[in-house]
């Protein structure tokens, strides 16, 4: 069945709210505790600035909360705006990190981008924060 061009041109719902994405915060819940927060976004894709191929990684974010955490759907939301940039390894993966600071101002982060093998070529982009 085909869709008339209305239809294809038509925004749908979760691409809405990836264009909307931003990173939403709520208080920490044990503020004053000193703990880690460990998060993997195994499916980050984003443009080659260069080539136009897609690029393909996992994302690790490893942080010590200040007075702020990080809601994960909207992290989701977040990462999942890279699709469709063109950007590479080392910019998107201090993007996040730029980005992750403002929103939350953790005690420390580090953020990390293994981007898979193309071309027999393996990065991986590591970029960290301590207050």
């Amino acid at each position: 069945m085909s869709q008339s061009p209305t239809q294809q041109s038509e925004i749908k719902y979760g691409e809405r709210h990836i264009a909307a994405g931003q990173l939403v915060t709520f208080p920490n819940p044990r503020e004053g505790r000193r703990y880690h927060i460990n998060i993997t976004l195994p499916e980050f894709t984003c443009k080659c600035p260069f080539s136009g191929y897609p690029d393909f990684a996992t994302i690790y974010i490893n942080y010590v909360p200040n007075e702020l955490v990080v809601e994960l759907k909207a992290l989701k939301l977040y990462i999942n705006g890279f699709r469709d940039r063109y950007i590479s390894h080392e910019e998107s993966v201090n993007q996040i990190l730029d980005d992750f600071v403002a929103a939350c101002d953790p005690l420390e982060v580090t953020v990390k981008g293994d981007f898979s093998p193309r071309g027999n070529v393996h990065t991986v982009i590591e970029v960290g924060h301590r207050k």
